[in-house]
């Protein structure tokens, strides 16, 4: 993984979430000034596409945390976990119950 592309820089995120918002917006103006069912079906449309985009990106910068807390976690030496606890496996066989070993 690059670094580069763990990393948005804070203009892009404002510009990606003020477009969300911003069709937000604009749906609930459509609503409220055109009226009839093309008014509500715009509205409907671009309330939809506003709300699904956020949710998009607040997924995306959940990822891109994961990521960056991931490398940060990597001995870029060794390439293991610092401070990682061997796991134990489950052993099991047909007439036994699992165990940890």
């Amino acid at each position: 993984m690059r670094q580069s592309v763990l990393t948005v820089a804070p203009r892009t995120r404002i510009l990606a979430f003020g477009t969300a918002a911003g069709l937000v917006i604009a749906g609930s103006v459509c609503a409220a000034v055109i009226g009839g069912a093309p008014g509500a079906m715009l509205a409907l449309i671009l309330i939809g596409l506003g709300l699904v985009g956020a949710t998009g990106l607040v997924f995306l910068e959940v990822g891109l945390s994961e990521d960056r807390e991931r490398l940060r976690d990597v001995d870029p030496g060794r390439g293991s976990r610092r401070g990682q606890v061997k796991r134990s496996k489950l052993l099991r066989s047909r007439s036994h119950r699992r165990e940890l070993r």
